[in-house]
């Protein structure tokens, strides 16, 4: 079986769990002074609210920290819920391997040959399809947009998307049909709006409505789901990633700053949440550090870098 087949049909569990059952962690404390695990072998960053400042843009202080890991040795892989088409925000600050996990894991690219996707783990077309039904059926007002590996299509009453060229507007049930099964491109996610819940409260409706179905998130400040295949997670692939290199939890640094971070913090041997950080985040970190526009991510790195001098 290849790597992107692994990818496909492997993952770390079933389902992802609703941000309310995170544990709660007694010990989150500042950068100077969380341990650090002594020869990290990868760091692992979110990029959007952790890596990013507000204006999406990165900081002179994290160029020069993520240029100092990699010369240490240590592998950076951004992990995003971006699609790959989106990492332009960091491309010019990719050094040595050039990967990035997107999507919420559904994909991992390569940066260094202009976002080509190397692995995919699709949201099977029939599950998204149920998924539309029980959220249109038990959380009326839902709008939904369509992710695939070529584009993103969405539902007229969805918010529009000025970042992207848009290939279709009709129905979800019309842009996740097939004329033949197999024929279209692959589903990297679904996303979900709601113009009137509260995020946090429209995340619960849809676990409570079909979570025993896919993998549901989210990363916006808006009522906004993210919806992966089953056990599709941020985590789950930096896992598939990190065993193919021999890379324990134990030697992997994570940051992340929301609900879609959370397994990965988890999952990290040192995970750090951000100053600015959903609580579901500060509870699944093992560390704190400073928000996304106090280079709390650079602080950290010139730490471990500085500890192991």
């Amino acid at each position: 079986m290849s790597a992107g087949q692994a990818c496909a049909s492997s993952y770390v569990r079933p389902y992802a769990r609703p941000c309310g059952h995170v544990r709660e962690n007694g010990h989150v404390t500042s950068a100077t002074a969380s341990p650090s695990p002594a020869l990290p072998r990868l760091i692992a960053t979110d990029l959007d609210g952790t890596l990013l400042r507000d204006d999406k843009t990165v900081s002179e202080r994290t160029v020069a920290a993520l240029a100092a890991a990699e010369e240490a040795g240590i592998e950076v892989f951004f992990v995003t819920g971006r699609p790959a088409r989106w990492m332009d925000v960091v491309s010019d600050h990719v050094h040595g391997h050039g990967l990035a996990i997107c999507a919420n894991g559904a994909a991992v690219a390569d940066l260094h040959a202009d976002g080509k996707l190397v692995k995919v783990r699709p949201l099977a077309r029939d599950i998204a399809l149920d998924v539309v039904r029980a959220l249109r059926a038990t959380v009326p007002g839902t709008s939904f947009a369509v992710e695939t590996t070529t584009g993103i299509n969405y539902e007229p009453a969805y918010p529009p998307l000025h970042m992207d060229p848009v290939a279709t507007i009709a129905a979800a049930e019309k842009l996740l049909r097939e004329e033949a099964p197999g024929t279209g491109a692959p589903v990297l996610k679904l996303l979900a709006h709601h113009a009137e819940l509260a995020p946090d409260d429209f995340l619960d409706l849809a676990h409570a409505a079909a979570g025993d179905q896919a993998d549901f998130t989210r990363s916006s400040p808006t009522a906004l789901l993210e919806v992966s295949g089953p056990g599709v997670t941020k985590a789950s692939t930096l896992a598939l990633c990190c065993a193919e290199r021999g890379i324990s939890p134990a030697e992997v640094v994570a940051f992340g700053d929301m609900p879609n971070d959370v397994e990965m913090l988890r999952w990290a041997g040192t995970s750090y949440a951000m100053g600015n950080a959903h609580p579901a985040a500060l509870a699944a970190a093992t560390g704190r550090t400073t928000t996304n526009g106090d280079d709390g991510v650079a602080r950290v790195i010139e730490q471990i870098l500085a500890e192991r001098r």
